[in-house]
């Protein structure tokens, strides 16, 4: 593994705030942990956008909200919708669940547009836009298929998985869309990443962004505990 520098590290993290009991303070010192740490980007629920952009104004905290979560199964209007609102309230990026139904019954019409929809929201405005597979439910080939229907609608990122499937990210499954993506999209390792080597390992093997639900202690050497 090469060396990094902690304030290189913490700026390619996602840190994420997406469980459904975490409350408004826990939003709020989140949010401070970024800002003081220098973490990149913090990832929230839809609702919780206004407010977290609030608590990292005039920082280099980027905010990002999650779209069809977590299970990618909202109709393609509502994402397009929940995308738009989330871009009205603050959000800079978009981390939008894959239809993983219609990925798994290869309808790669519906599964495109379903993408292409949330990037012509985010496009005008200079969103990015990442796309999540779950590839624990995904064999080899789908996830192939999933980069690039995600490449042909216009993405930014490919990203593993949401943290809440049977398994987060493998350096089996993130290889694969590093190859298959070559480069032109992004691609980001989220998903039992719990250590500084874990870390330093994915972005080695070329991730550009890592998700994580506690940055703090991936930062200052420690072992994440919890199910993220």
């Amino acid at each position: 593994m090469t060396t990094r520098a902690v304030p290189e590290v913490a700026a390619l993290l996602d840190h994420a705030v997406l469980k459904p009991n975490q409350t408004a303070d826990d939003l709020a010192a989140n949010a401070a942990m970024c800002v003081s740490r220098g973490v990149g980007c913090l990832c929230v629920r839809p609702a919780d956008v206004a407010a977290a952009s609030r608590h990292v104004a005039g920082s280099s905290v980027v905010i990002a909200s999650v779209v069809g979560f977590p299970h990618g199964s909202h109709r393609v209007e509502t994402k397009a919708l929940e995308a738009r609102l989330a871009i009205r309230d603050g959000a800079r990026e978009l981390d939008m669940v894959i239809d993983i139904g219609g990925l798994l019954s290869d309808a790669d019409s519906r599964v495109r547009d379903d993408i292409a929809a949330v990037v012509a929201e985010a496009r005008p405005h200079g969103v990015l836009v990442k796309v999540i597979f779950e590839t624990c439910y995904l064999a080899p080939t789908q996830i192939v298929t999933a980069c690039r229907l995600s490449e042909e609608a216009g993405a930014d990122f490919v990203k593993t998985s949401t943290g809440f499937g049977t398994a987060g990210a493998t350096p089996e499954a993130v290889r694969l869309m590093l190859d298959t993506v070559g480069g032109r999209l992004g691609v980001k390792a989220s998903g039992g990443i719990r250590t500084w080597a874990d870390a330093v390992m994915y972005l080695d093997m070329g991730c550009k962004r890592l998700g994580v639900g506690d940055a703090a202690t991936i930062l200052d050497g420690g072992t994440v505990t919890g199910a993220y």
